[in-house]
């Protein structure tokens, strides 16, 4: 799922580079256990992308591109990147300056191999005489790494933007992952399993019938505790002469995704829209879902936590930086929720929330930027159990480095504590989580990096 960035970030986004492999153990027969786990090793490994041209035009591609980094038992493998393109031998078309290939990414083991496939939205492609006609590719994972790919095609209606937004999971619960998709506004499921030849289960749209609704973003998780996945579909519907921002649970079943609640975020005053990610953070077995709203309040931003139970997400509450415990003011144009993920830090069972700040002014230095790390525990989230993470765990405190536009929570060795990848104006950096908060010691720079993170 992909992150807006603001034009104005363009220019400090630019990344390239060559595509080295990264040898492992062979994997098994069965679905790979972890959906990021491209070359079968049982590690994690951290993609993100690069969509932004190169000025150079000199390093190989342009157009946008992605950068996987491998996790091993030791960490990252930061000195063997490899990275996707549409120039990339087996990728299919050809990298252009008006691309965004990598602004949307996801992904799964959709052939079942036993590897983790990587799904690469380009919104922007330009497909024959059709401007922003889009692309999805699903570039192959294998024991050698990611490796050609195969482009999805789109249903008649979905063909203008095309992969403007992407989710994986198993919908169905038949042991096969799905894959949703926005194009054209709307979201359509694509049911597994998925071959190399480009064919893939049916294919329906996912259509709201109260009113018109555009669909916007896409996040996917476990919410009502059935073991099959759910989506939350966040979208813009008319209201009264305005346009409200609805966040939609679709609950997955047999039969596909049957629709849920509706709840309503905002009215929409253009800028920044919503982003989502699903955690336990009550453990209580069921997901809840936190959807982030940088551009509520004037640009002040919130983050929504839409409660789950067993027949779906029923209550909600809402955060700010006036909720007690909370670092900082409510300042216009601070984004807090820029960006949000969910995973467990500290191993104590319960999910953690990362809520990106970028905006933030910090002792006189504008868009310095932060991370309120909230934990989970019993009752939940709340303010007075989070902590801030401020733009100096990255080097030393400078202006306009807009830490935490970019976000991701996953155990990348294994030791069963989620670590943080953040994002900067100039770098990207990984922080390990420990038994406390994730720590600057020992972190990571990532290389190559360029903007959002896959979920």
């Amino acid at each position: 799922m992909r992150r807006r960035t603001s034009a104005a970030l363009a220019a400090s986004l630019l990344a390239a580079g060559l595509t080295p492999l990264v040898l492992s153990a062979p994997a098994s027969a069965a679905v790979a256990k972890h959906y990021d786990d491209f070359n079968g090793d049982g590690y994690r490994d951290l993609a993100y992308g690069n969509y932004y041209t190169s000025i150079s035009g000199t390093d190989g591609w342009k157009g946008g591109a992605v950068t996987v980094v491998y996790g091993t038992a030791s960490g990252l493998d930061t000195a063997h990147p490899q990275v996707v393109h549409q120039d990339s031998a087996g990728i299919p078309g050809t990298g252009e300056e008006d691309d965004m290939f990598g602004e949307s990414l996801a992904g799964a083991d959709l052939n079942k191999d036993g590897y983790a496939d990587l799904v690469v939205g380009n919104q922007s492609e330009k497909v024959g005489l059709t401007d922003h006609r889009g692309t999805v590719t699903i570039v192959w994972g294998s024991r050698s790494g990611l490796s050609g790919g195969t482009n999805l095609t789109p249903k008649t209606g979905a063909g203008h933007q095309f992969g403007a937004d992407l989710a994986t999971g198993d919908f169905t619960g038949d042991g096969s992952p799905d894959l949703a998709v926005i194009g054209g506004g709307e979201t359509w499921l694509y049911r597994g399993p998925f071959t190399k030849s480009g064919s893939t289960g049916t294919v329906s749209k996912i259509d709201n019938a109260d009113g018109s609704w555009t669909s916007s973003r896409l996040a996917a998780g476990k919410v009502n505790g059935d073991g099959k996945t759910d989506l939350v579909i966040l979208g813009e519907q008319p209201y009264a002469g305005d346009v409200q921002l609805r966040a939609w649970f679709l609950k997955g079943s047999a039969s596909g995704l049957t629709p849920g609640p509706t709840t309503t975020l905002s009215i929409w005053h253009g800028g920044l829209g919503p982003n989502a990610t699903v955690g336990d953070f009550d453990k209580d077995g069921y997901g809840d879902i936190a959807i982030g709203l940088p551009d509520s309040y004037k640009g002040r931003g919130a983050v929504t936590v839409w409660h789950g139970t067993s027949s779906g997400p029923t209550t909600s509450e809402t955060f700010t930086q006036d909720s007690t415990g909370v670092s900082g003011s409510r300042e216009p144009d601070d984004n807090f929720g820029y960006a949000v993920s969910a995973a467990d830090t500290n191993g104590d069972g319960y999910a953690d929330l990362a809520v990106g700040v970028p905006h933030e002014d910090v002792n006189g230095m504008a868009d310095q930027g932060g991370i309120q790390l909230f934990r989970g525990g019993s009752g939940g989230l709340t303010g007075t159990r989070s902590s801030w993470i401020p733009q100096t765990v990255t080097g030393p405190a400078d202006a306009n480095t807009i830490f935490g536009f970019a976000l991701r929570l996953r155990d990348l060795n294994g030791d069963g504590k989620a670590d943080l990848a953040a994002g900067t104006s100039g770098e990207g950096v990984l922080l390990r989580g420990t038994s406390t908060v994730p720590t600057a010691t020992g972190r990571v720079e990532l290389p190559e990096f360029g903007a959002n993170f896959l979920d």
